[in-house]
């Protein structure tokens, strides 16, 4: 997993810069400086708001400790290991103790919580009067496959994430969820709702192959009993290694996906 979160941070790295861009222009009379990144996996979001804000400082929050470790050598790598701090918390049992925070990113992580409400009344205590929150979210996994791979039945990759999202729609409930009407009932004042189409073609960047392999071998360790025979070896040869209908031989590949961001503000007044 932490693999596939840093593949996507490196090929949707454009994507990112954009996102933190558009936050710069609304923060730019006050650029936030105490930072908390929810659910921070390998640090995407860290490390992207680090880059946009450059006197900013980031407490990031996981609830697993590889993930933390990992993020933590990336920083020190980086040179800003001193502008970071990491917390290792379970959202749904416990809220660190992060003080008081100009600016909280949520990417991809709102969806996994059992009482999304609980937690965002933490969010908007922790939230300065006038801060932001920053949600993040995608309808849908990538998509990296064209239609018709020239063996095989077509529309295999659309065919794998239909099981997949059946599955998904019973064990994460708000995924896919329209949050806005959400952050507004728990006392937010909706900023701004946008939504980014993200198309990569060829020439790709050079680790959107090992990006596709990635995930698709992952949706493949999951769909066993569940697709078709002629499905399942059709994965197993875009998925060999070297093999003459691996994905590494195709020039047909794309990165395709969608995620819709809300900026809220804890208002100036009222709490």
């Amino acid at each position: 997993m932490a693999e596939l979160l840093d593949l996507d941070a490196e090929v949707l790295q454009p994507h990112l810069a954009e996102v933190t861009a558009w936050i710069g222009e609304l923060t730019a009379d006050r650029p936030p400086f105490r930072l908390l990144d929810l659910g921070s996996g390998t640090g995407a979001g860290t490390f992207a708001l680090l880059e946009r804000f450059a006197d900013a400082e980031v407490t990031a929050v996981d609830m697993s400790e590889d993930m933390l470790r990992h993020l933590e050598a990336k920083a020190r790598e980086r040179g800003v290991d001193k502008r970071v701090r990491t917390l290792q918390a379970d959202l749904d049992s416990t809220w660190p103790e992060v003080g008081t925070v100009d600016l909280v990113w949520a990417a991809a992580s709102l969806h996994h919580l059992a009482d999304p409400d609980r937690v965002l009344g933490e969010v908007l205590a922790a939230l300065r009067p006038g801060g932001l929150l920053v949600a993040v979210e995608m309808d849908s996994f990538p998509r990296f496959l064209p239609e018709d791979l020239g063996f095989g039945r077509p529309g295999l990759e659309g065919r794998g994430h239909a099981v997949l999202d059946e599955r998904r729609a019973a064990a994460l409930p708000t995924f896919g969820s329209d949050w806005g009407p959400r952050l507004a009932a728990n006392g937010f004042t909706v900023e701004a709702e946008r939504e980014f189409v993200i198309d990569l073609r060829h020439p790709l960047p050079p680790a959107a192959t090992r990006y596709a392999e990635v995930a698709l071998r992952r949706m493949r360790g999951s769909l066993d009993g569940t697709l078709a025979a002629d499905d399942l070896a059709a994965l197993d040869d875009l998925l060999a290694q070297d093999g003459p209908r691996s994905l590494s031989r195709r020039d047909d590949l794309s990165v395709r996906t969608r995620r819709t961001i809300w900026l809220a503000r804890r208002p100036h007044t009222g709490f």
